[in-house]
């Protein structure tokens, strides 16, 4: 069992990565065809839609795998089919409100975000785009408890594989639906990120398609195991069943609502502080590469970390139900550290070389870089977020789970104008930056307290974490100074070298010294130790 579920993992990770890797690289050429102007118009579609979404399908597949796992566990294959059924109409209703809801409110948003003349955008502009994306709600709530009764049967193929093939269909749609508005029906970037954002839709087809290919496949396995389920003594009621599902649901839908909201904040507070300080004509352009192209980076250390480091807490989650204080306890020293090990070089990664990322991926600009500089080292208040939430989870503390993530949520909310008419774009990081440290901090005291967790060897391993990254960031900062110095970056492949040589000696000197003081093999066990044996570290 314990290979199957370490199969399954990763076979979710790696889909997961490839799903989010492609969600950054497409905006590449998205941004040659129709400009930094109209990207903003992506942005503004994207935010909303991605709050309906999280709220219709967060933790919907984890939930479900969850209460369909329970269930096939005792043998009650019949409660899970049952919940399918339901499950699948009340989604569908689910994705006809939300759609509702995010149509016929694109234009109360739009007056929110849009507060002068000098703004690039319209409102009339904003509320269309909105609508066009609002349509994948139709369909991409179905799919969460597709995926999520599969999984409970311990399938998370189709997961990975509906997840990639939907990314990649909507991304041709957007690439190729853009570039045919623009270069041969002559239509402005403005219709081509209509149509751009309307690929959601075509890829939650696609991926709808795939998920119903693997229930025909695997169809005849579970109508032999539903005739051989046993008779519960009891059977549940659709309440009861409800009851427990949503018990499971509403802390996952939270978590992952919490980011959207914050960005959320700052779509309908930025434009309007930065039109008081009298800097309206950039605001749009500033809050694009705030709230997209620099937030796709800075997401990048927090799922790296986070894939790794919420393995874990499954482990945990034993060791809690057993009461066995030495295991919770080794259990988080290992998640604290693996997650802070992977992701602050990320971090420093992004620092260092941030203009010559941006250049990569966009075109050279040093708001844009300098904006990327600023927003990087909150990934890891994002990770950390990310871990303690879960932990909170898994120890069946959801209400605390509530409370500090709104608390820091109205902290932002409190904050973000007089910050932002302070420091503009650094003022809204700043302000996202207090809001996460403070529900991180309230996690952390909770598990503490909670768990009885002490330990002292965890400040030890995170100081000898930040020396090792300190020696990182030196010589990789004075590497592209050399490099610079040389030469000056000139264009994208330019860029890119200066990264690849970077990144290379960073990453020897980072898991050279990782191994030679020993810590990368404590973090990651005995298969790393013995390959390391054999090196001689």
């Amino acid at each position: 069992m314990s290979s199957k579920l370490v199969k399954g993992t990763a076979i979710l990770t790696i889909g997961l990565f490839l799903s989010k890797a492609l969600g950054l690289l497409y905006l590449i050429p998205l941004y040659a065809i129709v400009g930094k102007e109209s990207m903003g118009l992506y942005q503004y579609a994207y935010i909303p839609y991605n709050i309906a979404l999280s709220i219709a399908i967060s933790g919907a597949p984890l939930a479900v795998s969850r209460f369909v796992a329970r269930y096939n566990a005792l043998g009650d294959y019949a409660t899970g089919r049952k919940l399918m059924k339901s499950g699948m109409l009340y989604m569908i209703i689910t994705g006809v409100i939300a759609f509702l809801i995010v149509f016929f409110l694109a234009e109360p948003i739009a007056h929110l975000v849009i507060h002068d003349d000098e703004q690039i955008f319209t409102i009339e502009q904003i509320t269309t785009v909105i609508r066009w994306v609002s349509y994948a709600l139709l369909v991409v709530p179905l799919m969460s408890i597709v995926r999520g009764f599969l999984q409970g049967y311990n399938k998370m193929e189709p997961t990975a594989v509906s997840q990639l093939i939907e990314q990649i269909i909507r991304i041709i749609a957007v690439l190729v639906g853009a570039y045919i508005v623009v270069n041969f029906m002559h239509e402005s970037p403005e219709k081509a990120i209509n149509f751009a954002v309307f690929a959601a839709f075509i890829g939650g087809l696609a991926g709808l398609g795939v998920l119903y290919w693997y229930w025909k496949k695997y169809k005849p396995e579970f109508d032999y195991l539903l005739e051989n389920s046993i008779q519960p003594a009891e059977e549940t009621s659709f309440f009861k069943m409800y009851k427990e599902l949503f018990s499971y649901l509403l802390p996952f839908i939270l978590v992952g609502v919490i980011n959207p909201l914050y960005q959320f904040v700052d779509m309908v507070t930025f434009n309007g502080a930065m039109f008081s300080i009298g800097k309206s004509g950039v605001s749009d352009i500033y809050l694009t590469m705030l709230n997209l192209l620099t937030h796709k980076f800075v997401m990048i250390p927090v799922m790296v970390a986070t894939g790794f480091s919420m393995a874990l807490i499954p482990v945990l989650t034993t060791f809690y139900a057993k009461n066995d204080q030495k295991g919770i306890t080794r259990s988080l020293d290992q998640t604290y550290q693996i997650m802070l090990f992977l992701t602050i070089p990320l971090v420093i990664g992004l620092m260092v070389l941030s203009s010559e990322f941006y250049q990569l991926l966009y075109e050279k600009d040093l708001m844009g870089a300098k904006i990327l500089a600023t927003y990087a080292p909150v990934a890891i208040l994002f990770g950390l977020y990310t871990v303690t939430a879960a932990i909170l989870q898994g120890i069946d503390r959801h209400k605390w789970i509530l409370f500090n993530s709104l608390a820091g949520l109205l902290v932002k909310l409190i904050i973000n104008i007089p910050l932002i008419k302070l420091f503009e774009t650094n003022g809204a990081i700043l302000a996202t930056a207090i809001g996460y440290a403070i529900a991180v901090g309230l996690n952390i005291g909770i598990i503490t307290k909670a768990l009885q967790y002490h330990s002292e060897m965890v400040f030890r391993r995170i100081i000898l974490i930040g020396i090792l990254n300190l020696i990182m960031f030196v010589a990789v900062y004075f590497t592209l100074k050399g490099l610079t110095t040389l030469s000056v970056v000139d264009g994208k492949m330019h860029a890119l070298l200066y990264i690849l040589v970077c990144t290379a000696i960073g990453g020897a000197i980072y898991g050279y010294l990782s191994l030679k003081t020993g810590l990368a093999q404590k973090l990651f066990g005995e298969r790393l130790t013995r390959f390391t044996d054999k090196l001689g570290f």
